[in-house]
């Protein structure tokens, strides 16, 4: 059996909705929420649920537990390696970050888990995700009212570029990983992805001058971009979250500083023609402003 955690989320959905499509598995979700029918229980701060969650699995695709001060993940994601040693789980899938995004907020949370998980007795594939092609998408959504009425996109890239991704490629690499481990436990043969890395980075990059452009086309005007810097960007984050606040600072200084535009992709290998995020990008930000006369 495949468990997949986390499939209230959008990723985890999306991979069990995959796996679900993929002829001779058994699957089954786990979430907080689950009813123990359709979806286990698997409340990633109640460690009591995960091992029960986890039995019968010989396949767990662990993904990461999102946003939350480190030491909150940390505990969740600690529970859930203990949890899959104790429910003898072959091989577990995890959902990283991405090398570019080394020098993020976020990955002390991702690197540490990889070491937890290096340490267990179950096989490990580490999936790194790159960033996802809703994070630009949102930050063109929010400065679509302004660029309508000034013809500027005002953003704290600097001159960078952040590498992205879609999430449903994520997924469809999830999917055909976790169905390969498998069939490997399953047939005793060799296991193609034990202890394997791979960097799913986004193959397109996309800037303020990229996400002018978007908005130029969406609103039938000419926008153009407009570099802030990331003491005037501070008050548009106000009323976050104290961490959400700081990783959205920490993303804003890396593209700036040319750190998130990745080098090397490994989703190539696996999708060899990747969904185009600039499409992805344009598509959302024109089905985000269609909600705007209920604004």
């Amino acid at each position: 059996m495949i468990v997949v955690t986390g499939v209230s989320g959008a990723l985890g959905g999306a991979v069990l909705d995959g796996l679900r499509a993929v002829d001779g598995l058994e699957v089954a979700g786990a979430s907080s929420s689950g009813d123990g029918t359709a979806v286990r229980r698997a409340d990633f701060d109640r460690p009591e649920t995960l091992e029960t969650a986890f039995k019968g699995a010989e396949v767990l695709v662990f993904v990461s537990a999102g946003y939350a001060e480190d030491d909150v993940v940390l505990a969740r994601h600690r529970a859930v390696v203990r949890a899959a040693t104790a429910a003898g789980v072959r091989h577990v899938i995890y959902t990283s970050l991405a090398a570019s995004g080394e020098r993020l907020t976020i990955a002390l949370a991702h690197r540490w888990t990889e070491a937890r998980l290096a340490e267990a007795p179950f096989d490990v594939t580490v999936l790194r995700n790159g960033l996802y092609a809703e994070m630009p998408a949102e930050l063109a959504l929010s400065g679509a009212g302004f660029a309508a009425e000034n013809g500027v996109f005002p953003a704290p890239f600097g001159q960078g570029r952040v590498s992205v991704v879609a999430r449903e490629d994520l997924a469809d690499v999830a999917v055909r990983v976790a169905a390969e481990a498998w069939e490997d436990v399953k047939s005793g043969g060799a296991r193609r992805h034990a202890g394997r890395t791979y960097e799913l980075e986004g193959v397109d990059a996309v800037g303020g001058d990229e996400l002018a452009e978007v908005l130029s086309e969406v609103l039938g005007r000419p926008v153009t971009y407009l570099p802030v810097s990331l003491g005037d960007a501070r008050p548009m984050l106000a009323g976050l979250e104290g961490y959400r606040a700081g990783h959205t600072v920490s993303t804003f200084a890396n593209i700036g500083a040319g750190l998130l535009e990745a080098g090397h992709s490994d989703l190539p290998a696996f999708l060899p023609a990747p969904r185009p995020v600039r499409d992805l990008i344009t598509a959302a930000v024109k089905t985000g402003l269609r909600s705007w006369p209920a604004r």
